[in-house]
């Protein structure tokens, strides 16, 4: 649990995918806030954290299955606000004397509207054009409230859509406000944190202070190593941690040739020359290459890859006096995406280069100081701590690098190849003023070869795909709606500029229910 001066609020989380989202939305609210899977929360838990208000979140499982996932019975005595959403309202309705059911054909999915019954403190502003659309994701429905509360919404399949009761602070709703397929369903959260007294006191102004003290205490006299990728997560958690630390930081930047068309010097220059840190530049391609060589399974090459990160950092930090600990930029969402609940209903997506500890041989502390932020709020501290703007806006950059844009075996050609058409792309896209307007971008080139005319003469080169997202946190993303005559532009170049492609599609799909990466 993290110390913080900031009035919290506890979500318990039930297994949710979107469980992140309700963190996001309370965040821009400047509402500081914490996950906790609802096996680590217990009464004692609770009163410990001492949290202003508690969310109870959506989950997979049935609330009508014997041993399904529930909240402490004591959280209900505590006389905190609460706010249950989905499996969360049917936690609510179970455990304080309501019923819920399978069945009977009030299962609801996708999109749908609530009708108002009445007008209540959570659904202030709510309603004022009539009928509100939300998102619905339920099996199970609630058939009887418990004592005490009231319905204040209803939808065709949810005649329980929102219920409280209002005199004890207890709120709850069947859909997910937390999903932007819920228009206005930060209007819900803006009310439900103000009634519970928070005052949005959670900037990233206060939690650079507070992040450098705890770097402080945690580092001492001690030297650190950072990862560095050069990404904005890294380069903000280097720019974080030489403000605490100044030169007891040392910044490894490992060239595993897995990098983008000029990346190495441009990271370089940036770190050593304008912002006086100490860089190592660690010229490993062939350690890296040599040991992808013949992979292609997505699990296993991202292993072998956090595998070498390892190594190469303890070579370099055994010829660094002092080095006790390992700073790396791992965000909040690496965590989520990586990690599932030991015994829990979440499960792994993916596994992170960078998410996991350390093994015990290394002999080194992580320092994780943006462990906790989403990538939006790591920009916003990017520019408290000054760094500058066309670096804090860069596109996110995978640790694993070209690796996982590169499905099937990895090859220098293809590597070649690849770095040559990202650049062209990105070029496109920046000549065309789209950079910003853009979460990611990237080409992935295809394990198939395909055949073409050029020149009059038969080719047979390699397939690639186009990617370009828009997204506030990565946790979802659409795809960029790019016209056709920028996409015949590009392709053309690409055909053109890049020997070795011969044909060029464009990733239309959203997250979920794909990733942003390819792998």
């Amino acid at each position: 649990m993290t110390e913080t001066s900031h009035d919290r609020l506890l979500i318990i989380d039930f297994g949710s995918q979107v469980t992140q989202l309700i963190a996001r939305r309370l965040r821009e609210l400047q509402v500081y806030c914490e996950i906790h899977p609802y096996q680590s929360v217990t009464a004692e838990m609770i009163r410990d954290m001492a949290p202003r208000a508690v969310i109870l979140s959506g989950g997979p499982d049935s609330v009508t299955r014997p041993g399904s996932p529930r909240a402490p019975q004591a959280l209900f005595d505590m006389g905190l606000p609460i706010l249950g959403i989905c499996y969360g309202q049917q936690v609510m309705m179970q455990q304080l004397g309501g019923r819920v059911e399978s069945g009977d054909g009030t299962a609801e999915f996708g999109r749908a509207y609530v009708t108002p019954n009445e007008r209540m403190p959570l659904t202030e502003g709510w309603f004022g054009n009539g009928d509100e659309q939300v998102w619905m994701s339920h099996g199970d429905h609630v058939s009887a409230l418990a004592p005490g509360f009231e319905v204040y919404g209803t939808s065709p399949n949810a005649p329980y859509a929102i219920t409280a009761d209002v005199e004890r602070n207890f709120f709850a709703v069947q859909f997910h406000p937390e999903v932007h397929h819920t228009p206005a369903g930060v209007k819900l959260f803006e009310n439900f944190v103000r009634r519970a007294g928070f005052s949005g006191d959670w900037t990233m102004s206060g939690y650079r202070e507070q992040a450098i003290d705890r770097i402080r205490t945690q580092v001492g006299n001690k030297n650190v190593i950072c990862g560095l990728s050069g990404g904005v997560d890294s380069s903000v958690a280097a720019a974080l941690i030489h403000e605490a630390i100044g030169d007891q930081l040392t910044c490894v930047f490992v060239d595993h040739g897995l990098l983008r068309e000029n990346e190495a010097s441009e990271v370089i220059e940036m770190f050593r020359d304008h912002m006086n840190l100490q860089v190592i530049h660690a010229e490993e391609s062939e350690l890296f290459l040599g040991e992808l060589e013949g992979q292609s399974d997505p699990e296993t090459k991202r292993k072998i890859i956090g595998r070498l990160f390892i190594d190469v950092f303890q070579k370099y930090a055994n010829e660094i006096k002092g080095a006790e600990f390992l700073a790396q930029g791992t965000l909040y969402p690496d965590v989520i995406e990586s990690v599932s609940f030991s015994g829990g209903p979440s499960v792994t997506i993916k596994s992170h280069h960078n998410v996991g500890g350390l093994p015990e041989k290394m002999g080194l502390t992580l320092v994780e100081p943006l462990r906790e932020l989403f990538k939006d709020e790591v920009r916003a501290l990017g520019r408290e701590l000054g760094l500058p703007k066309h670096f804090i806006g860069r596109h996110p950059f995978p640790g694993p690098g070209l690796a996982i844009r590169c499905p099937g075996e990895i090859t220098r050609e293809k590597l070649e190849i690849l770095r040559r058409a990202d650049a062209v792309y990105i070029d496109q896209i920046r000549k065309h003023g789209l950079y910003d307007d853009i979460w990611q971008a990237f080409v992935a080139i295809l394990p198939v070869r395909t055949v073409g005319v050029m020149g009059d003469g038969r080719t047979y080169d390699y397939a690639c795909t186009l990617r370009a997202v828009t997204s506030v946190d990565g946790m979802t993303a659409d795809y960029y709606p790019f016209s056709h005559k920028f996409l015949g532009e590009t392709a053309t170049r690409i055909i053109n500029e890049v020997k070795g492609i011969n044909r060029v599609t464009y990733d239309i799909t959203s997250k979920p229910p794909g990733t942003i990466e390819w792998e």
